[in-house]
């Protein structure tokens, strides 16, 4: 489907099994009422720290330096911002409740404000702004015709649509009986909580991880940089309300904010990512000090 189409389809592709495998240990096992935050939180650290910080390392090794286009990163990072905050931090900071996803009305509003979020991101991103998310032509933003001429469907969408669908079903009806030896596992072995979000966060971010290596090193990192971002705005755009749905129509609790620890540290990565992107090229120093940080994250789950 071409650029922005078809990273669009694919993060929605990959929210929608990362959704499955939440609600299914959601609604099976012991109450884990941290587990959609840790995912969340986890696939932010991964996205934003380790799959970005090795595809500036792996473009850079080859080419030195890559261009992308930096309106498109801009926008990715701001509504990612805003809505890690308002997702994730915030909930922290309720006076009503402790949490307000334990709270019906206010559930509701976090919902309806990050579906708001996302949709607004989405008709920015398809319709009036396409330009922003398509690669950059010699250093140049791409022209109407550049994006007409990429954006061309090839073959039947039909039957790209069919096989899209064929494709998740059975991943999905699977995801109950991972989520049993994933619940199981963390339980039997009684190891951290949030290594069950490391672990759905890993499985569900794969294939992307490999697409967004494999565009850095045909240097293409405006596709990289994409389905990268794409994939941790879907995540908080979409999955905040999907679980929260859940939990209130289970009766299961679903806590959304950090603790300090984790709070630092995303912070930390959205300022360095903003930093990443505040210019026009990327380099191996960036990408290497996004590794460090998501190294940092890893010890942290293991030693607090």
């Amino acid at each position: 489907m071409g650029e922005p189409y078809g990273t669009l389809v694919s993060t929605l592709s990959v929210t929608v099994i990362e959704v499955s495998l939440m609600a299914s240990i959601i609604m099976h096992g012991e109450n884990n009422p941290t587990l959609a935050r840790d995912v969340m939180f986890s696939t932010l650290m991964i996205v934003l720290n380790g799959m970005i910080g090795l595809a500036l390392v792996i473009g850079a090794l080859r080419y030195w330096e890559q261009e992308y286009n930096l309106e498109g990163a801009r926008a990715f990072l701001v509504v990612i911002a805003s809505l890690a905050v308002f997702g994730l931090i915030i909930p922290n900071y309720t006076k009503s409740v402790p949490d307000p996803s334990m709270f019906p009305f206010q559930a509701g509003l976090f919902a309806t404000i990050t579906i708001l979020f996302y949709v607004v991101f989405v008709i920015i991103q398809t319709a009036r702004h396409r330009a922003f998310f398509a690669e950059p032509v010699n250093g140049n933003k791409a022209s109407r015709e550049d994006i007409s001429r990429h954006g061309e469907v090839t073959g039947s969408l039909a039957f790209h649509v069919a096989m899209l669908l064929l494709s998740l079903a059975p991943v999905v009806l699977l995801s109950e009986y991972l989520a049993i030896l994933v619940d199981h596992g963390i339980e039997r072995l009684e190891l951290p909580a949030a290594l069950g979000g490391i672990l759905i966060a890993v499985l569900v971010l794969s294939p992307e991880g490999l697409t967004a290596f494999h565009a850095a090193l045909d240097n293409h990192l405006q596709r990289a940089v994409n389905v990268c971002l794409g994939s941790a705005l879907a995540t908080i755009g979409l999955t905040i309300p999907a679980v929260l749905a859940v939990g209130l129509l289970t009766g299961r609790d679903v806590h959304l904010g950090l603790d300090q620890l984790q709070e630092v540290l995303l912070i930390l990565t959205l300022f360095v990512s903003a930093l990443t992107f505040g210019g026009a090229r990327t380099n191996v120093l960036q990408g290497v000090v996004h590794l460090l940080l998501f190294f940092v994250y890893l010890a942290l789950i293991v030693s607090p």
